[in-house]
């Protein structure tokens, strides 16, 4: 049985099930639910951040939630991640900020070093120019000390020694990583999926295979170049699939959403992928996520629904299509899988 977490503007909706049969739970009702994160090592354990009311921990999974921490009561946590097992967990900040707690969330310690980089000063949000927020974090596979964290937006920076010391971003990474992935199988290679095809230098697709020191561009036959939903199949990492819009306005308004998902597997040229899925017109950006126990198996949600396919991404099903009626039309603002 797989348990998926979609959180929403109001609440988080709890699914679990499969082989066809789901049922759904809102859960966190009025907490602005904004990320999530699960640990590996404990499927029932997971983590949401909100907007301005901190992280939350639940042991099981989703039924009841309680506050994590002493120093993070009121604040927009807008990123998080979780060292499997070893009680390590990192939230980002709106405004950019990052913080870790040693002791499963009961205390925590800023890491202010990463705001004393020389790119901080150009940090910036385009809706709000005066801040920037932590979009994303990713810990790598083989060294969990060593995180990535993207800035939305202006850097993509990282850190070898848990937050202690960063390395500023790099001239050819990417500026506005919305969703970056590591894997297990593939030590030192990074996934981004970014808003860099629009307004920005570069494009969209971009990954690393020295932990970030340099950057390609391998986006042959991605024709919509603002990204922001990405995953890997756990099981191969040469299959990626990412959602795509032309522009932020047609991947965050509804008044003229206008989005697809893309697949590349083995090497090989990106396909639009459509069998299953709702039609890009009406469609905003799908966040998109994969289960370490199912390999071969994506899930995605937008305002359409939540989706999920059993074949690496080739063809989807629909597990809530639309969404409940409390949901309806809402663009979700993360997405977590666990067994």
């Amino acid at each position: 049985m797989s348990t998926i977490y979609v959180a929403l503007d109001d609440g988080l909706l709890v699914v679990q099930g499969g082989n066809g049969r789901w049922e759904a739970t809102p859960r966190m009702d009025e907490t602005a639910p904004r990320c999530l994160a699960a640990d590996p090592a404990y499927p029932e354990r997971v983590w949401c951040g909100t907007a301005g009311g901190g992280a939350w921990r639940s042991d099981n999974a989703g039924v009841s939630w309680r506050t994590a921490g002493d120093a993070l009561p009121a604040v927009d946590v807008s990123a998080l991640a979780v060292s499997p097992g070893e009680e390590v967990v990192y939230a980002g900040i709106d405004p950019s900020a990052m913080w870790r707690s040693d002791d499963g969330g009961r205390h925590w310690e800023e890491l202010p070093a990463m705001n004393r980089l020389p790119s901080a000063p150009t940090w910036s949000f385009p809706p709000r120019p005066d801040t920037s927020h932590v979009r994303w974090i990713t810990l790598d596979p083989a060294a969990p000390d060593r995180l990535y964290v993207c800035i939305e937006a202006g850097a993509l920076v990282r850190s070898t020694d848990g937050g202690r010391t960063w390395t500023d971003r790099v001239p050819d990474g990417p500026a506005d990583t919305h969703t970056l992935a590591a894997h297990p199988d593939s030590p030192g290679r990074l996934y981004s999926a970014a808003g860099d095809g629009f307004g920005m230098p570069g494009r969209g697709y971009n990954e690393s295979h020295d932990g970030g020191d340099t950057w390609a561009r391998p986006d042959e036959g991605i024709e919509r170049h603002y990204l922001f939903g990405l995953a890997v199949d756990p099981g191969d990492p040469e299959t990626v699939v990412v959602s795509a819009a032309d522009s932020p306005m047609t991947a965050h308004n509804p008044q003229v959403a206008d989005s697809t998902v893309y697949r590349r597997s083995g090497g090989g040229p990106w396909h639009e992928v459509r069998e299953g899925l709702p039609e890009p017109k009406g469609s905003l950006r799908a966040l998109l996520a994969a289960n370490a126990e199912e390999p071969g198996v994506f899930y995605a949600a937008s305002n359409r629904g939540l989706y999920r396919s059993a074949d690496a991404g080739a063809s989807w099903e629909p597990v809530l299509a639309p969404l409940p009626d409390r949901y309806r039309g809402q663009s979700p603002n993360a997405i977590a899988v666990t067994e």
